[in-house]
């Protein structure tokens, strides 16, 4: 069977010894009892005291967790495959997932509503700040090796490096939101979406052809490093389950675009991970005394909701605590539920440092690879593609920076076609 290089040991590699093996693993019963008994009262407490949308919103969290989990899917080492070892298989599933999930968007954008449920873009400036955000995150991403959702789950369900990274994003995003009158009055075009300027249907064209450009510029770059033509989109084989996992790569990809479009369609707004992190840390602030509502970005109308109340009603922070859980379900099943608590310290120090670029670049860059890529994307919006090209630049940095913090280059091991 054809190998190719996993890119969620790449994304995980200080949590993954020996534990992608390829063996027959039995299911962990007593992980999985636990988080189904937490997903089922998440659910149902959300439904009764909240609403039925944050419970649906929990419930889409959940699945994309699993996603995530089973499909291996990582942004950072698909783009140190490439950068590194001129692979770029994991970078084509990613344009396929943003070609369809812009095919499911920018129709329903252009409409205004779904369902009867009003609908936004994911949009912001394109600006001086989201540029450098981008690049910041995109250093933070090969520090830690680990993007914003990648934060939210890990091979063997967690350990104290992801538990590092995300309280170190959280403090980064905290820090963020206390500099953004600085970074907001740097120079800025505004907000621009190419479907309000075009039209759905010359937005749509756009985007694909740029994704399918990106996808040949891959296939042209592998042959000349490698001399090999590029894999079939989606490669099923003896060893996928839809349960135990590993799924395809591709199937994945084409998952995720279908739940984030499920995201807008329940409520109103993209998929988005990062705003979570600052709002935590945000009233972990406020708990001790300092006044962050008082700061310009909390004063805000919208931040200023979002602080006020209780963390139950706030939607990225609910469907992050789906992913969560659906992350650790689905490590349950796959047999490979055993969180690593000893990790050496320059690897450690490495995902502290770069959990707080994560975080400080997300606020600067208004989200992160979900927030400002792949949600800005699908909507069409400039900043997006902004993202892309500054956090893709970072990347070739913080690829150089690994050996110096005892992290290997290479983006993972060779292991069989999912």
């Amino acid at each position: 069977m054809k190998e190719r290089t996993n890119s969620f040991r790449g994304e995980n590699e200080l949590e993954l010894t020996g534990n992608l093996d390829g063996g027959q693993r039995r299911v962990n019963r007593l992980a999985l009892a636990i988080t189904a008994s937490l997903v089922v009262v998440s659910c149902v407490y959300l439904a009764l005291l909240v609403s039925n949308r944050q419970s649906a919103l929990f419930g889409i969290g959940v699945l994309i967790g699993i996603t995530l989990y089973h499909g291996s899917f990582s942004f950072p080492s698909a783009w140190r495959q490439f950068i590194v070892e001129r692979r770029g298989s994991d970078i084509r599933a990613h344009a396929l997932m943003l070609a369809v999930g812009a095919g499911l968007f920018l129709p329903v954008l252009a409409a205004g509503t779904l369902f009867g449920t009003k609908v936004s873009a994911a949009a912001a400036p394109v600006s001086v700040s989201v540029f450098c955000g981008a690049f910041i995150s995109g250093i933070g991403m090969q520090l830690s090796s680990r993007c914003a959702c990648g934060t939210l789950y890990s091979a063997n369900g967690g350990g104290i490096s992801m538990i590092v990274t995300l309280f170190a994003f959280i403090a980064g995003s905290v820090l963020g939101t206390a500099h953004m009158v600085y970074w907001s009055v740097l120079p800025s075009l505004g907000s621009l979406t190419f479907g309000d300027t075009f039209g759905a249907v010359p937005a749509l064209a756009l985007s694909w052809i740029v994704l399918g450009g990106i996808s040949i510029l891959t296939v042209v770059v592998e042959r000349r490093r490698h001399g090999t033509g590029a894999p079939p989109p989606i490669s099923v084989s003896s060893q996928h389950s839809l349960v135990h996992g590993p799924w395809p790569l591709a199937a994945a990809a084409l998952l995720l675009a279908v739940l984030n479009f499920a995201t807008l369609a329940v409520s109103g707004q993209a998929w988005r991970v990062t705003s979570a992190f600052a709002l935590w840390g945000a009233k972990a602030v406020s708990a001790t005394g300092i006044k962050v509502a008082r700061w310009p970005y909390w004063a805000s109308y919208d931040n200023a909701v979002a602080l006020a109340a209780p963390l139950s009603h706030d939607v990225p922070t609910v469907m992050n605590v789906g992913i969560m859980l659906g992350a650790m379900m689905a490590a349950a099943l796959a047999g490979r539920y055993a969180p690593v608590w000893r990790v050496p310290l320059r690897p450690l120090l490495a995902a502290a440092f770069g959990g707080l670029m994560l975080g400080y670049g997300a606020r600067l860059a208004y989200g992160s690879n979900v927030g400002a890529y792949f949600s800005g994307i699908v909507s069409a919006s400039a900043h997006g593609w902004l993202w892309l090209l500054a956090a893709f630049a970072g990347s070739a940095v913080g690829i150089r920076l690994r050996p110096r913090l005892g992290l290997p280059i290479e983006s993972g091991v060779p292991a069989s076609d999912r």
